[in-house]
């Protein structure tokens, strides 16, 4: 029996979730031999696991799923006919490899953007011999983190783009993509996708002598190299390294090879070990990008050893990079089902994780444990987040673990040096746009606050130029950082709010067109800017008579399909101005609007669109149920909003509104029917219900009754009900109790959209395509990423909803893997 209450050692490692197959009958589903398994920074992760027919046929499923929905896994038949042997993720995390022991390779890509939809439309075959490693060609791409500078005020201190140039350059230094693999036989094979679609494929011999290649993994040298390390799988034979260069010919892909210096694992130079481990079992480069350092393990029946090589010219100094990179770790699992944490050099333990019921102490002989009744439980495949704050691995009975790994592996930490961890590695997923999942693992109730305010804090610090590409991304962060404490849990709507402000806003201006072609520098929609917040009044008249009104002139199709949106604008507006008498609750929805100069005159700016649209199309202006017949309700508004924007519009502490403001807003209710608003769209994710040294137990296939907190009780009230009317949340249209339509939903927040556009006008196309990848949740977030029941910039992704297809005693390490993003490319 595994104890999933008992904390790592040092409780630098505990388990965070557990997810298991429903019970089945041996004869359906198997585990698969070997079990492959990768994390993308999108955290999907992907692992192998085999069905078997009635009739005994196995069939090769590859599973798809998202860390925050667990239990929504999408099955792949993935039409190889010989076990899988590898799975890697590209950099943006849409993209899958998949290859055989039959020397087939598939890719795999997302369709339609969703996280649960996969095609394979390309891919390559060298026929009956097994695949042995496999790689995406590097991009070129490669972030340097600069630990010692985490207190530096720019984002450019902390992290700088290292030289590296890509495997391969198509014209104009555009990186070119594909992948390479090697084979059991010695085989080297690339194969190029070129923009065309067409793939190119070469195949080369690693050396002219050919021999068996049981292990093999590939790293890529900032010159554009790559470098392959293979070994035959006996500690007596060297472990040889191979260049590999990349290049087109004649519209051909051609490779070259040379041998470099081989090694021979110190164990077997030491007469007195010389044959206590006879076969190596891992061989692995400390990171892809990183050709200079390699492990390998060797082992015997009941023991094993781990040794990591480095290689640098003699006479030099390592070089910086090394120096100033914090101590990394090496993960390893055994098979008496225990996971190691250790340093990258000393190889001492940090950290270890038992997934048996009593702990042993790391340094108990083997011949002093008690043998148990059968063969221990244990990981036989595992990967790091990108990050490298979770882990997950997959055992051999097919059960997945995600665990936590604290960022200060082997050093227990004050609270505020882990405000700082967390904080540094929430900007790197900031700067390079990954998925921040596995370090809201980390994150407790009461660091929400403190993290929030440093986050907003460091980001004010960067430039103009960089704010305004990050301010979308941090209002998801801060989004998902409140989400996990009761005392913030009201500001998820204002972020959430905002965000979709922003896309409204960009979306609408972008529409306008100047009259005349030789017109100035500034747009129609800066001009529209610059002329609202010179001029202060209040009557929304004579602010517009200020406008070059030809340049607002649109399609009377286009302005009524944009109706919903800009009753949303109107009813938020009216939502604000009433809730301004009651300013003082924090606990309010909107509270951070009425001190927010910037998006009050972006309200107002709005307002003016509207009102001049409306003199185009009366019957694409909000909708307004007043008590008067006679009142002009976007005049009345604009002048209220107007007066609270001038109390805060200005840099510095926001005055407060004058009480004949005040008095004003309370007699909005009077006046004007308030319309409720849909804050939050429901989201049953587990991240905000984790909680420390409480593992969840989940099971594929089947939705949890997911514990309760404080801060998700709350997020509740603030969301539809589930017997309620749906809603599509961003077309802003009622899709009723049971839609007809097809919809997506967002893995992060739970934003559900129609899949189809029930629209033709290029305007509400133009606002659409804005969310064929990404949410609002994850409007910013890096590489990609939707699921057809769940959605997302690029990041993690959206879900399609509705029915989906699914179809020491012995010490010797099943699993490695390294740890900390610094040895990420």
């Amino acid at each position: 029996m595994c104890d999933l209450r008992r904390p790592a050692a040092g409780g630098m490692m505990d388990l965070a979730y557990v997810c298991e197959w429903e019970k089945w009958s041996k004869s359906t589903h198997c585990p698969s031999v070997p079990l492959a398994c990768a994390w993308s920074c999108r955290n999907l992760i992907a692992f192998t696991m085999d069905l078997r027919s009635d009739d005994q046929d196995l069939t090769r499923m590859i599973h798809i799923l998202d860390t925050e929905h667990p239990w929504d896994l999408h099955s792949i038949p993935s039409e190889h006919h010989e076990a899988i042997t590898c799975l890697e993720w590209d950099q943006s995390g849409s993209r899958l490899l998949s290859a055989d022991a039959d020397g087939q390779i598939k890719c795999w890509s997302m369709a339609d953007h969703l996280a649960n939809s996969w095609e394979s439309s390309v891919g390559s075959l060298v026929e009956g011999d097994p695949i042995v490693a496999l790689s995406w060609l590097h991009n070129g791409v490669k972030l340097a983190l600069h630990v010692e500078k985490s207190g530096a005020s720019s984002f450019g201190e902390k992290f700088s783009r290292v030289k590296f140039s890509p495997s391969l350059t198509l014209f104009g230094g555009k990186p070119m993509e594909g992948w390479i693999a090697v084979t059991v036989s010695g085989l080297v094979t690339v194969s190029l996708l070129k923009p065309s679609g067409q793939v190119l494929t070469s195949t080369e011999s690693l050396c002219r002598l050919r021999g068996r290649v049981a292990l093999a993994d590939i790293a890529f040298t900032g010159g554009g190299n790559i470098v392959v390390a293979t070994a035959d799988g006996s500690s007596a034979s060297p472990v040889q390294f191979y260049k590999v260069c990349v290049s087109v010919v004649s519209e051909k892909c051609r490779i070259d090879t040379e041998i470099l210096p081989s090694l021979f694992m110190r164990c077997t130079t030491d007469l007195n070990r010389k044959d206590k481990f006879p076969a190596i079992t891992h061989l692995k480069f400390l990171a892809r990008d990183m050709s200079e350092q390699v492990l390998l393990c060797a082992s015997s029946q009941t023991s094993s050893i781990v040794e990591c090589w480095s290689l640098r010219k003699e006479g030099l100094p390592v070089n910086n990079i090394f120096q100033q990179i914090s101590p990394v770790g090496l993960a390893l699992a055994f098979h008496d089902g225990s996971v190691h944490i250790v340093h990258r050099l000393s190889l001492q333990t940090m950290a270890v994780f038992y997934s048996s019921a009593a702990p042993r102490p790391v340094d108990e002989p083997a011949m002093k444990r008690p043998r148990t009744a059968g063969p221990a439980v244990h990981l036989k495949a595992m990967q790091l987040s990108w990050t490298s704050l979770a882990l997950v691995g997959i055992d051999s009975h097919g059960k997945l673990s995600v665990l936590r790994l604290s960022p200060s592996m082997g050093h227990p930490l004050e609270v505020g040096l882990a405000l700082r961890h967390l904080l540094f590695l929430l900007e790197y997923c900031m700067v390079t746009g990954y998925d921040w999942w596995d370090i809201l693992l980390h994150v407790q109730p009461s660091m929400v606050q403190s993290l929030v305010e440093k986050l907003h804090e460091e980001y004010t610090r960067q430039t103009a130029a960089l704010q305004q590409v990050l301010s979308t991304r941090i209002l998801a962060m801060k989004a998902s950082l409140c989400k996990l404490s009761p005392c913030t849990v009201t500001r998820v709507c204002d972020y959430h709010t905002k965000l979709f402000l922003i896309a409204i806003s960009s979306t609408l201006k972008s529409l306008l067109r100047p009259h005349f072609l030789n017109t100035p520098d500034k747009s129609p929609g800066d001009r529209l800017t610059e002329i609202c917040t010179k001029i202060t009044d209040v009557d929304i008249d004579k602010v517009m008579i200020n406008l070059k009104t030809e340049e607002f002139v649109l399609d009377m199709n286009t302005l009524q399909a944009l109706q919903q949106l800009l009753q949303w604008v109107g009813d938020f507006v009216l939502y604000l101005l009433a809730s301004l008498p009651n300013q003082g609750s924090l606990l309010r929805p909107g509270h951070s609007f009425l001190r927010d100069g910037t998006s009050l005159g972006m309200l107002r700016e709005l307002m003016v669109v509207i009102r001049i649209w409306g003199l185009l199309k009366p019957s694409c202006l909000p909708v307004y149920t007043a008590t008067s017949d006679t009142q002009d309700s976007m005049s009345l508004l604009f002048r209220l909003l107007t007066k609270l924007w001038i109390c805060c519009r200005d840099e510095g502490p926001a005055s407060e509104p004058d009480e004949a403001l005040v008095d004003e807003c309370c007699l909005l209710p009077s006046q004007l029917l308030i319309p409720s608003l849909d804050w939050l769209p429901a989201s049953d994710g587990l991240v905000s219900r984790l909680q420390p040294k409480q593992p969840l137990r989940l099971q594929f296939g089947r939705a949890p009754t997911l514990p309760g907190s404080a801060a998700t009780l709350q997020l509740d009230g603030l969301a539809r009900a589930p017997g309620q009317p749906k809603i599509d949340h961003l077309r802003r249209l009622h899709l009723g109790a049971c839609p007809t339509e097809e919809c997506k939903a967002c893995t992060r927040c739970g934003c559900v959209t129609m899949l189809k556009s029930p629209n033709r006008t290029t305007a509400v196309k133009q606002w659409e395509q804005r969310w064929i990848k990404n949410c609002l949740a994850v409007e910013g977030r890096g590489p990609d990423a939707c699921v057809t029941s769940r959605a997302s910039e690029e990041a993690p992704a959206f879900v399609q909803l509705g029915p989906q297809s699914t179809h020491h005693s012995p010490r010797t390490p099943r699993s490695l893997d390294h740890l900390h993003p610094e040895d990420r490319p």
